[in-house]
């Protein structure tokens, strides 16, 4: 498929009272019915979430993780949905290997998605939890249509996963990965789904669902237990904020990675650089060099907060976002210490009400499929964020047993005088934080609309280059070429992909919306 040019949008950005944004439009149409049915933004949030693990399994899958930010238009809440690792994993074990596997029971942490689906409705929904199930059931037993960015992603898994047991199998046609307008269905995946709506997620931890992930992990010399998948708690969090001109912008504390975003966008907050025009090589340049900080210190301090060996609010303080701020000059350039990860399997959405709730959700099997591990008897994918422990032994995110991992997902979030004004994300692996400042930078300093700041061409940074879209200008390249950087092109799914659902400045909650042009999906209104 050819890679599209993007910034001159064909799309335009959408206005409404409920809204919902994400990467597939069928999970978009199930978070609308919601809101038809007389449900809230977390009812439409969790329903597009569930939804999704069915309409785009190459991207995150029932048996993955879940990180959310809800604002209920008086407080900001944060939901941290990853799991730690088995118990009798221990750092010794893995010295066999000379990185993390990617596949197998090895890389297996607990999932946590299932139990944040269920947390989020007991604190915030207003239909019955199995409603919200219908829709992904109806698309995983009777199938749905593949689009086009879905098809390429699912063909670059299955080069990668075909040998593993089932995959062929459930995940296939006739030895195939689906092409871009075929039929794909996976009833068995109904039956799991159906399970987790009637028991209110339990199933996946101590009921039947959990006996079958158990019963793989015996049979491949896993070590997770059911007491592993039964002490499984979602954590509640505050969400990290630093200020952004007139704003705050939150994000989940660690495990996760949040604190890239906003630790660059400290940085350049004091290099004062708003005068440069949005596109110009001079601000991209400065952007890059303050998410490179912002990267170096998350590979050195961030794990399991427990584990830490620095308090991560220390990380945005203001003496230090003043010392790195002034490392940064116009004529050089930092080296990125760090091998970043290219794993993609995340997606993400936001959704907004009438009443003024806003959510922004984001779920992952880290590596597209994942594990490569799945459960036969329902079709469950698993996760392999366990990959991304280090085996450094010293290292705060060394890995060991009951631990979480550094984590990826980073669903991200402003407000402006404690009022909501958008929710927001990238998704995308390394990419996310790396999104989130290039977007957020466009919506809140250049005034961009939703759509146009998603539109725009981006760069990511990885291992010492800068790759670039081809939307950027010959001259772009030159000019940002001048500061040293390493620059190569690269195809529109190296980039992310984004959401956002802004807050208009009106006396009754409505919103402005914009949806990722790279990939399949829409923002939805109703």
């Amino acid at each position: 498929m050819q890679a599209p040019e993007f910034y001159h949008s064909h799309r335009r950005p959408v206005f409404g009272r409920n809204c919902v944004a994400t990467t597939q439009p069928l999970a978009a149409q199930a978070g609308i019915q919601m809101f038809q049915k007389g449900g809230n933004a977390v009812d439409a949030a969790l329903a597009t979430a569930i939804a999704l693990t069915i309409v785009e399994p190459t991207m995150n899958g029932i048996g993955g993780d879940m990180f959310a930010i809800i604002h209920d238009g008086n407080k900001i809440y944060g939901l941290n949905g990853s799991g730690k690792s088995p118990k009798a994993w221990h750092h010794d074990y893995f010295k066999q290997y000379k990185n993390m596997p990617e596949l197998g029971w090895d890389s297996i942490t607990v999932p946590g998605q299932v139990a944040a689906w269920a947390d989020l409705h007991k604190r915030f929904g207003r239909l019955d939890f199995a409603n919200l199930f219908n829709p992904a059931i109806t698309y995983a037993r009777e199938g749905f249509i593949v689009p086009m960015a879905i098809a390429d992603i699912w063909q670059k898994q299955s080069d990668r996963l075909f040998k593993q047991p089932h995959f062929s199998d459930l995940f296939m046609i006739d030895g195939h990965a689906p092409k871009a307008g075929q039929h794909f269905s996976c009833p068995i995946q109904a039956e799991a789904l159906e399970a987790i709506a009637s028991s209110y997620g339990r199933s996946f931890y101590e009921g039947d669902i959990a006996d079958a992930i158990i019963d793989s992990a015996t049979q491949h010399h896993g070590m997770m237990t059911l007491s592993d998948l039964a002490e499984h708690e979602s954590q509640w969090v505050t969400p990290m904020s630093i200020n952004f001109g007139q704003h705050q912008i939150h994000e989940i504390p660690p495990n996760g990675q949040g604190i890239v975003t906003l630790i660059a966008l400290g940085i350049l907050e004091r290099l004062h650089c708003d005068d440069y025009p949005i596109d110009s090589a001079e601000l991209q340049h400065y952007q890059i060099e303050a998410t490179k900080i912002g990267i170096n210190l998350l590979y050195k301090h961030i794990a399991d907060p427990d584990m830490m060996d620095i308090d991560a609010k220390n990380l945005i303080a203001s003496d230090r976002l003043d010392d790195w701020a002034n490392k940064i000059k116009t004529n050089t350039y930092h080296i990125s210490e760090n091998t970043l990860s290219k794993n993609h399997g995340t997606v993400y959405l936001a959704t907004a009400d009438s009443q003024g709730m806003m959510v922004s959700l984001i779920q992952s099997n880290f590596d597209g499929f994942g594990s490569g591990v799945i459960i036969p008897e329902y079709g469950i994918t698993m996760h392999n964020r366990g990959s991304f422990f280090s085996l450094e032994n010293e290292h705060p995110n060394c890995v060991d047993g009951a631990k979480r991992p550094l984590h990826t997902i980073i669903p991200g979030f402003v407000t402006k005088n404690n009022k909501p004004t958008t929710a927001f994300g990238v998704m995308g692996a390394t990419m996310q934080p790396q999104g989130q400042v290039q977007v957020l930078y466009r919506l809140l300093k250049a005034n961009q609309n939703p759509q146009t700041a998603l539109d725009a061409p981006r760069w990511r940074i990885e291992d010492n280059h800068i790759w670039l879209e081809k939307a950027w200008s010959p001259t772009f390249h030159q000019d940002l070429s001048h500061y040293g950087h390493r620059l190569m092109e690269k195809t529109y799914l190296d980039f992310g992909a984004g959401q956002i659902i802004h807050r208009l400045d009106n006396d009754i909650p409505s919103y402005i919306c914009g949806s990722e042009p790279r990939r399949d999906g829409l923002a939805l209104i109703y």
